[in-house]
Protein backbone atom coordinates (compact mmCIF):
# COMPACT_ATOMS: atom_id res chain seq x y z
CA UNK A 1 0.00 0.00 0.00
CA UNK A 2 1.74 3.27 -1.12
CA UNK A 3 -0.72 5.66 0.64
CA UNK A 4 -4.28 6.20 2.08
CA UNK A 5 -4.86 9.17 0.76
CA UNK A 6 -7.66 8.46 -0.69
CA UNK A 7 -9.48 7.26 2.94
CA UNK A 8 -7.78 10.33 4.77
CA UNK A 9 -8.46 13.08 2.06
CA UNK A 10 -11.75 11.83 0.12
CA UNK A 11 -12.33 15.22 -0.98
CA UNK A 12 -9.42 14.46 -3.47
CA UNK A 13 -11.11 11.68 -4.98
CA UNK A 14 -14.85 12.43 -5.75
CA UNK A 15 -15.13 9.38 -8.59
CA UNK A 16 -18.38 7.94 -8.47
CA UNK A 17 -17.10 4.44 -7.86
CA UNK A 18 -13.97 5.46 -5.38
CA UNK A 19 -16.44 4.33 -2.15
CA UNK A 20 -15.51 0.83 -3.79
CA UNK A 21 -11.57 1.39 -3.60
CA UNK A 22 -12.13 2.27 -0.60
CA UNK A 23 -13.89 -0.16 1.33
CA UNK A 24 -11.69 -2.70 -0.63
CA UNK A 25 -8.23 -1.28 0.75
CA UNK A 26 -9.48 -1.06 3.96
CA UNK A 27 -10.64 -4.94 4.22
CA UNK A 28 -7.44 -5.66 2.59
CA UNK A 29 -5.45 -4.25 4.79
CA UNK A 30 -7.45 -5.56 7.93
CA UNK A 31 -7.07 -9.29 6.75
CA UNK A 32 -4.00 -9.05 5.76
CA UNK A 33 -0.79 -11.16 7.48
CA UNK A 34 1.31 -8.28 6.74
CA UNK A 35 1.59 -5.15 5.05
CA UNK A 36 4.63 -3.48 3.04
CA UNK A 37 4.12 0.25 2.53
CA UNK A 38 7.23 2.76 0.95
CA UNK A 39 7.77 5.39 3.54
CA UNK A 40 7.26 5.38 7.39
CA UNK A 41 5.14 7.81 7.10
CA UNK A 42 2.72 5.56 5.06
CA UNK A 43 3.37 3.12 7.93
CA UNK A 44 2.10 5.25 10.74
CA UNK A 45 -0.51 6.66 8.47
CA UNK A 46 -1.80 2.88 7.80
CA UNK A 47 -1.84 2.24 11.14
CA UNK A 48 -3.95 5.19 11.97
CA UNK A 49 -6.68 4.55 9.31
CA UNK A 50 -7.25 0.80 9.67
CA UNK A 51 -5.82 0.13 13.21
CA UNK A 52 -3.36 -1.96 12.50
CA UNK A 53 -0.67 -3.06 14.65
CA UNK A 54 2.58 -1.60 13.34
CA UNK A 55 4.53 -4.78 13.65
CA UNK A 56 2.00 -6.22 11.03
CA UNK A 57 4.19 -3.35 8.62
CA UNK A 58 7.36 -3.01 6.65
CA UNK A 59 8.52 -0.30 4.93
CA UNK A 60 10.53 -1.12 1.62
CA UNK A 61 11.46 2.30 0.07
CA UNK A 62 11.40 2.45 -3.82
CA UNK A 63 14.37 2.96 -6.00
CA UNK A 64 15.10 4.85 -9.13
CA UNK A 65 15.92 3.02 -12.66
CA UNK A 66 19.50 3.57 -13.95
CA UNK A 67 18.04 4.94 -17.23
CA UNK A 68 18.02 8.10 -14.90
CA UNK A 69 21.37 9.57 -14.46
CA UNK A 70 22.80 12.78 -15.19
CA UNK A 71 24.08 14.11 -18.91
CA UNK A 72 22.79 16.32 -21.90
CA UNK A 73 19.32 15.93 -22.59
CA UNK A 74 19.48 15.74 -25.98
CA UNK A 75 16.47 16.82 -28.06
CA UNK A 76 13.55 18.51 -26.12
CA UNK A 77 10.15 17.81 -27.16
CA UNK A 78 8.21 19.97 -29.18
CA UNK A 79 7.12 23.39 -27.11
CA UNK A 80 9.70 22.33 -24.80
CA UNK A 81 12.03 25.25 -24.22
CA UNK A 82 15.10 25.42 -21.51
CA UNK A 83 14.81 27.11 -19.32
CA UNK A 84 12.19 25.48 -17.56
CA UNK A 85 11.16 23.88 -14.17
CA UNK A 86 9.58 20.19 -14.49
CA UNK A 87 6.33 18.42 -12.50
CA UNK A 88 6.13 14.93 -12.95
CA UNK A 89 3.35 13.17 -11.71
CA UNK A 90 -0.58 13.42 -12.67
CA UNK A 91 -2.57 16.28 -12.40
CA UNK A 92 -4.30 16.03 -9.55
CA UNK A 93 -5.89 18.62 -6.46
CA UNK A 94 -3.44 17.08 -4.27
CA UNK A 95 -0.11 18.02 -6.32
CA UNK A 96 -0.68 22.10 -5.25
CA UNK A 97 0.03 23.07 -8.99
CA UNK A 98 -2.22 26.01 -9.02
CA UNK A 99 0.32 27.60 -6.70
CA UNK A 100 3.22 26.19 -8.48
CA UNK A 101 1.48 27.99 -12.00
CA UNK A 102 1.55 30.88 -9.73
CA UNK A 103 5.24 31.06 -8.53
CA UNK A 104 6.19 30.52 -12.11
CA UNK A 105 4.29 33.59 -13.28
CA UNK A 106 5.39 35.93 -10.05
CA UNK A 107 9.29 34.39 -10.74
CA UNK A 108 8.92 35.95 -14.48
CA UNK A 109 7.44 39.07 -13.15
CA UNK A 110 10.42 39.48 -10.60
CA UNK A 111 12.80 38.78 -12.96
CA UNK A 112 13.37 35.05 -13.41
CA UNK A 113 15.00 33.93 -16.42
CA UNK A 114 13.33 35.60 -19.80
CA UNK A 115 10.96 32.80 -20.69
CA UNK A 116 10.77 30.59 -17.55
CA UNK A 117 8.14 27.56 -18.22
CA UNK A 118 6.43 25.29 -16.08
CA UNK A 119 6.78 21.71 -17.81
CA UNK A 120 3.52 19.46 -16.79
CA UNK A 121 4.31 15.53 -17.31
CA UNK A 122 1.41 13.14 -16.31
CA UNK A 123 -2.10 12.44 -17.26
CA UNK A 124 -4.68 15.41 -16.35
CA UNK A 125 -6.92 14.20 -13.43
CA UNK A 126 -8.83 17.16 -14.02
CA UNK A 127 -7.00 20.64 -13.18
CA UNK A 128 -5.17 21.42 -16.65
CA UNK A 129 -7.49 23.81 -17.87
CA UNK A 130 -7.50 25.81 -15.10
CA UNK A 131 -3.90 25.40 -15.18
CA UNK A 132 -3.64 26.84 -18.81
CA UNK A 133 -5.96 29.30 -18.06
CA UNK A 134 -4.07 30.88 -15.17
CA UNK A 135 -1.30 31.17 -17.53
CA UNK A 136 -3.43 32.76 -19.84
CA UNK A 137 -5.26 35.22 -17.95
CA UNK A 138 -1.64 36.19 -16.95
CA UNK A 139 -1.38 36.84 -20.89
CA UNK A 140 1.52 34.60 -20.81
CA UNK A 141 0.32 30.82 -22.10
CA UNK A 142 3.48 29.62 -22.93
CA UNK A 143 4.34 29.71 -19.11
CA UNK A 144 2.62 26.15 -18.38
CA UNK A 145 3.36 23.56 -21.09
CA UNK A 146 1.13 20.23 -20.26
CA UNK A 147 3.04 17.29 -22.20
CA UNK A 148 0.72 14.48 -20.83
CA UNK A 149 2.17 11.58 -20.42
CA UNK A 150 5.83 10.52 -21.71
CA UNK A 151 7.83 7.80 -22.70
CA UNK A 152 10.91 6.81 -20.22
CA UNK A 153 13.43 8.30 -22.45
CA UNK A 154 11.58 11.57 -22.96
CA UNK A 155 11.63 12.24 -19.34
CA UNK A 156 15.17 11.17 -18.57
CA UNK A 157 15.87 13.91 -21.14
CA UNK A 158 13.24 16.16 -19.48
CA UNK A 159 14.51 15.46 -16.15
CA UNK A 160 18.67 16.23 -17.17
CA UNK A 161 17.62 19.11 -19.03
CA UNK A 162 15.05 20.79 -16.42
CA UNK A 163 16.71 24.25 -14.07
CA UNK A 164 15.27 22.44 -11.49
CA UNK A 165 12.06 19.56 -10.70
CA UNK A 166 9.31 21.30 -8.20
CA UNK A 167 7.29 18.71 -6.45
CA UNK A 168 4.86 21.31 -4.23
CA UNK A 169 2.76 18.17 -3.58
CA UNK A 170 -0.12 18.17 -0.37
CA UNK A 171 0.79 14.51 0.15
CA UNK A 172 2.79 12.01 -1.06
CA UNK A 173 3.12 8.28 0.18
CA UNK A 174 6.92 8.30 -0.94
CA UNK A 175 7.10 10.80 -4.21
CA UNK A 176 9.19 8.14 -6.76
CA UNK A 177 9.77 11.88 -9.16
CA UNK A 178 12.24 13.11 -6.19
CA UNK A 179 14.45 10.18 -6.56
CA UNK A 180 14.47 10.16 -10.54
CA UNK A 181 15.05 13.69 -10.72
CA UNK A 182 17.60 13.96 -8.18
CA UNK A 183 19.74 10.70 -9.70
CA UNK A 184 19.43 12.72 -13.09
CA UNK A 185 21.86 15.42 -11.00
CA UNK A 186 18.83 17.98 -11.36
CA UNK A 187 18.46 20.49 -8.05
CA UNK A 188 14.55 19.74 -6.36
CA UNK A 189 12.72 22.05 -4.70
CA UNK A 190 9.67 20.44 -2.74
CA UNK A 191 7.07 20.36 -0.30
CA UNK A 192 7.78 20.26 3.46
CA UNK A 193 4.71 17.86 3.67
CA UNK A 194 3.88 14.25 4.28
CA UNK A 195 6.52 11.53 3.34
CA UNK A 196 8.78 13.89 1.29
CA UNK A 197 11.56 15.36 3.93
CA UNK A 198 11.98 11.52 4.68
CA UNK A 199 12.70 10.96 1.11
CA UNK A 200 14.58 14.07 0.44
CA UNK A 201 16.65 14.17 3.71
CA UNK A 202 18.98 17.16 3.06
CA UNK A 203 19.32 16.89 -0.82
CA UNK A 204 16.89 19.51 -1.62
CA UNK A 205 15.24 22.60 -0.96
CA UNK A 206 12.12 21.59 0.99
CA UNK A 207 9.35 24.51 1.49
CA UNK A 208 5.59 25.17 2.82
CA UNK A 209 3.19 23.80 0.25
CA UNK A 210 1.00 26.87 0.57
CA UNK A 211 3.61 29.40 1.18
CA UNK A 212 4.00 30.89 -2.66
CA UNK A 213 6.27 33.44 -2.33
CA UNK A 214 8.67 31.11 -0.96
CA UNK A 215 8.54 28.98 -4.18
CA UNK A 216 9.02 31.85 -6.07
CA UNK A 217 12.25 33.00 -4.36
CA UNK A 218 13.39 29.81 -4.31
CA UNK A 219 13.17 29.09 -8.27
CA UNK A 220 14.20 32.58 -8.49
CA UNK A 221 17.53 31.37 -6.12
CA UNK A 222 18.44 28.25 -8.32
CA UNK A 223 18.16 30.42 -11.60
CA UNK A 224 20.61 32.84 -10.44
CA UNK A 225 23.02 30.86 -8.15
CA UNK A 226 25.47 27.99 -10.17
CA UNK A 227 26.86 27.52 -6.35
CA UNK A 228 23.46 26.91 -4.97
CA UNK A 229 22.63 24.59 -8.38
CA UNK A 230 25.80 22.83 -7.95
CA UNK A 231 25.63 21.57 -4.05
CA UNK A 232 21.90 20.88 -4.86
CA UNK A 233 23.25 18.36 -7.65
CA UNK A 234 25.57 16.76 -5.44
CA UNK A 235 23.66 16.56 -2.45
CA UNK A 236 21.13 14.81 -4.42
CA UNK A 237 23.16 12.27 -6.45
CA UNK A 238 24.45 11.07 -2.96
CA UNK A 239 21.32 10.75 -1.57
CA UNK A 240 19.60 9.09 -4.91
CA UNK A 241 22.10 6.96 -4.40
CA UNK A 242 20.42 5.22 -1.22
CA UNK A 243 17.37 3.99 -2.88
CA UNK A 244 17.81 1.08 -5.37
CA UNK A 245 15.69 -1.20 -6.83
CA UNK A 246 18.02 -4.41 -5.46
CA UNK A 247 17.47 -3.05 -1.93
CA UNK A 248 13.79 -2.98 -2.31
CA UNK A 249 13.94 -6.22 -3.27
CA UNK A 250 16.06 -7.64 -0.63
CA UNK A 251 13.52 -6.00 1.90
CA UNK A 252 10.50 -7.56 0.50
CA UNK A 253 12.25 -10.73 0.35
CA UNK A 254 13.20 -10.22 4.14
CA UNK A 255 9.01 -9.78 4.49
CA UNK A 256 8.03 -12.50 2.25
CA UNK A 257 10.69 -15.03 4.47
CA UNK A 258 9.35 -13.78 7.77
CA UNK A 259 6.07 -13.88 7.11
CA UNK A 260 5.86 -17.58 5.41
Amino acid sequence: MHDVSYELHPQWYPYRRDWRRRYFYRRSAQAASHILTVSRFSAGEIASAYRVPPDRISVTPLGADERFEPGEPGALPPGVASPYVLQVGDLHERRNLVLLVEAVLAARRAGAPAGLSLVLVGVDLGVGDRLRRLAGDASAPEAVVQLGAVSDARLASLYRGAMAFVYPSLYEGFGLPLIEAMRSGTPVIASSAASIPEVMGNAGRLLDPRDRRAWTQAMADIASDDELRARLRTAGLGRAAEFTWRRTAQLTLEVYRRVA
